[in-house]
């Protein structure tokens, strides 16, 4: 691959050796994300016609169009209030109302829209929309994995408390975040002066099933896990890397198109694989030609592959700067757990990655710069997580870092992630010795060379959209 301008955002990390070439797109300057557009469908009321005669036809005339105006409004009032309207997703936003304007522009997702009730609320616990995206993004974990759900009143995501939430309320909350049931739920320290109580269970979805209260009564909030996650195997320990163990990197899958190795992908649950959105573009958005390969470290020794049922792209996923490049994958079949086949972990919300963090990536990709083909064995290299502000100066990317994105590698050269690679995982380890999907492999200039680290999708900006997307198609 050639070099690229340092001016111009380089493109995705492609593999070298597939059947059907991928072509690459045209560098461009980052395109503009445009603020999210209620629209309404009402009808205009006609335009008067004028009139100047003074007979008495005349006033009859002006009396019935009169009428004929005030029947019209009127119904324009009741579909205004009582009929449908369209409008578009927040994913992100944690505001809501004319108060969140500024933060609505950069932390929203326009590219869902959905046809639903004027008299519908968001995270209610009712269906609203014909897609049910006013229910999606209600429920995400905070640090400790804290349940947090978003109330109905003001927006506001508030910790639940522990008290009355059993095993199978914990089970019905990761069924309905795609999920095929929980894993574990303890108590935790909680202090906070507003919370959310568990009224009695039914088949309502969480959010409508949660009450404001004055804090918790015993200060005990619920941390729910709905995988047993981020756990290798494997204890031992790209370019500049190492080939891997089997079970060093259990979540890592080998996607391939029409027979041959393209991309890679982190399992993050028995149905879901998350990828990169530019590994599914033009006629490679057909799921019918891929395989997903999982508990391997060597393509000469590939198990039984997984068939895609569904391949879900980004829908704001822009080919021109790569902003955000993620895709979710979900399988025809589960997958089995086993030693060498393992979930990540998904990060909290608020989880962040600094430099220093201990964190790897991996693939099958090329190990070197200009390679004609992928490597056959797994390969992991640990790398630097770089600040976003050094990536994007004009020393190295020059703007082209969005907030969807981020670094990582060696600004010294030599430790990356190449051609090949593209959709695996960036993973770091947390306090609790697990291992967390980080980032998602997906673009860089060249491989391995000094001032040009690695570029990943940010999985914590991403996770509202991976979420509603598990939930819109749990098993």
């Amino acid at each position: 691959m050639a070099d690229n301008d340092t001016n111009d955002p380089p493109p995705p990390y492609y593999s070298m050796f597939t059947q059907k070439p991928v072509p690459y797109y045209v560098p461009k300057d980052p395109a503009q994300v445009a603020a999210v557009i209620v629209t309404q469908h009402v009808v205009a009321p006609p335009k008067r016609q004028e009139s100047s005669g003074r007979s008495a036809k005349c006033w009859v005339g002006w009396l019935g169009a009169l009428l004929v105006l005030a029947l019209i409004g009127l119904a324009i009032w009741l579909g205004v209030h009582y009929g449908s309207k369209m409008y578009s997703v927040h994913y992100e936003s944690d505001c809501r109302g004319n108060d969140c304007k500024d933060q609505e522009q950069h932390e929203t997702y326009d590219g869902v829209t959905d046809t639903c009730s004027n008299s519908s609320i968001q995270c209610d616990g009712i269906q609203d929309c014909q897609k049910a995206v006013d229910e999606t993004n209600c429920v995400r974990f905070g640090e400790g994995g804290v349940l947090q759900v978003r109330t109905a009143k003001d927006g506001r995501f508030l910790p639940v408390c522990s008290q009355g939430l059993d095993q199978s309320y914990a089970d019905q909350i990761c069924e309905q975040l795609g999920f095929r049931r929980s894993y574990v739920s303890n108590p935790v320290d909680s202090k906070t002066s507003v919370a959310l109580t568990v009224g009695p269970r039914s088949a309502k979805l969480i959010q409508g099933l949660v009450n404001v209260s004055s804090g918790c009564q015993d200060e005990k909030a619920v941390s729910l896990e709905c995988t047993d996650c981020g756990k290798p195997q494997s204890a031992s320990r790209i370019i500049g890397g190492s080939a891997s163990q089997l079970g060093q990197w259990p979540w890592q899958v080998s996607l391939h198109y029409s027979g041959s190795h393209v991309c890679g992908g982190s399992l993050v649950s028995p149905d879901f694989v998350v990828s990169a959105a530019h590994c599914f573009q033009g006629s490679m958005k057909n799921s019918v030609y891929w395989r997903v390969y999982a508990g391997t470290i060597s393509q000469n020794s590939l198990q039984t592959p997984y068939l895609l049922k569904k391949i879900i792209v980004n829908e704001n996923y822009n080919n021109n700067n790569n902003d955000y490049d993620v895709a979710l994958l979900k399988l025809s079949s589960p997958v089995t757990f086993s030693s060498t086949v393992q979930p990540v972990c998904f990060p909290t919300f608020d989880q962040t990655f600094t430099d220093g963090s201990d964190c790897w990536t991996s693939g099958f990709g090329t190990t070197q710069q200009g390679a004609d083909h992928a490597s056959t064995s797994l390969m992991e290299v640990k790398v630097n997580i770089i600040n976003t502000l050094q990536c994007n100066s004009s020393l190295v990317y020059h703007g082209a870092i969005t907030k969807n994105m981020m670094c990582a590698g060696d600004m010294n050269g030599g430790r990356d992630s190449c051609q090949g690679d593209s959709g695996g995982p960036l993973m770091c380890k947390g306090g609790n010795n697990r291992w967390y999907l980080a980032g998602i492999t997906s673009w860089g200039a060249g491989c391995g060379q000094r001032q040009r680290p690695g570029v990943y999708s940010r999985v914590t900006s991403l996770l509202p959209w991976i979420y509603s997307k598990m939930q819109q198609e749990k098993p």
